[in-house]
């Protein structure tokens, strides 16, 4: 099989990457107007968040690899699959071939996960792993050198429009921290309840990526809002 065109080594380039990444979730998107729903990204700059739910690991049931596969053929923007589902690691080739430039599971979701972040690896994808709300990160500890972005959410896990735990703070400072002292190069990313009053402070303690889908597609004017998000991190 032919591999899946990586987007991200531009993007992701040590003297290239542009941060604050902003990381849309089509969570909140109109579904039946996809390509002008992403049509307001800029993929030198911005991701495309797909949160992949299963009814078993949380409370809700979203899409599957035929939706990022849609997602992969109308924009060029990194694809970030986040998998809230039960035994990630089955599922990790199908969204890769769909498109998936990284693939994040949750640390909780699996019984071995240096064998499930390996999976990801295997599949020429990045990996990405992620924490619940009331998962310490020491949990994910032996892990972060084997992983390409931390995703500390600050919501718990299932439906989008939640209101933003502020204990993530402390919880990206601590991986910031962590980062710095062990060398490594993971990126920190943050989802749940990020819009343009929290934005700031999560950047301030240490996300590189903010994943956001109300406060972009769910407003009336999708561009003006990302364009807010934007600019409430400028530099």
């Amino acid at each position: 099989m032919t591999p899946v065109p990586r987007r991200d080594e531009v993007l992701l380039g040590a003297s290239t990457l542009k941060l604050p990444i902003i990381a849309p979730s089509i969570l909140s998107a109109d579904f039946a107007r996809l390509a002008d729903e992403l049509a307001i990204l800029d993929p030198s700059r911005d991701w495309v968040h797909c949160d992949v739910m299963d009814h078993r690991f949380v409370p809700n049931l979203t899409f599957g690899p035929p939706v990022v596969a849609a997602v992969e053929r109308v924009t060029t923007a990194y694809i970030d699959a986040h998998l809230m589902v039960e035994h990630p690691e089955a599922m990790v080739r199908e969204f890769r071939d769909a498109g998936a430039d990284q693939i994040t599971i949750h640390l909780e979701a699996c019984a071995n996960p240096g064998a499930a972040l390996a999976t990801v690896r295997a599949s020429g994808a990045r990996a990405g792993l992620a924490i619940k709300p009331m998962t310490p990160l020491d949990a994910a500890a032996p892990w972060l050198d084997a992983i390409d972005a931390l995703l500390v959410m600050s919501v718990e896990p299932g439906f989008g429009g939640q209101r933003f735990i502020p204990a993530a703070l402390d919880k990206l400072r601590d991986a910031r921290e962590r980062r710095a002292s062990a060398g490594l190069r993971f990126l920190i990313g943050v989802d749940g309840g990020i819009a343009p009053d929290t934005a700031p402070l999560v950047r301030e303690a240490g996300a590189d990526v903010l994943i956001a889908g109300n406060a972009v597609f769910g407003q009336a004017h999708p561009a003006d809002a990302l364009a807010a998000l934007r600019a409430s991190v400028a530099g």
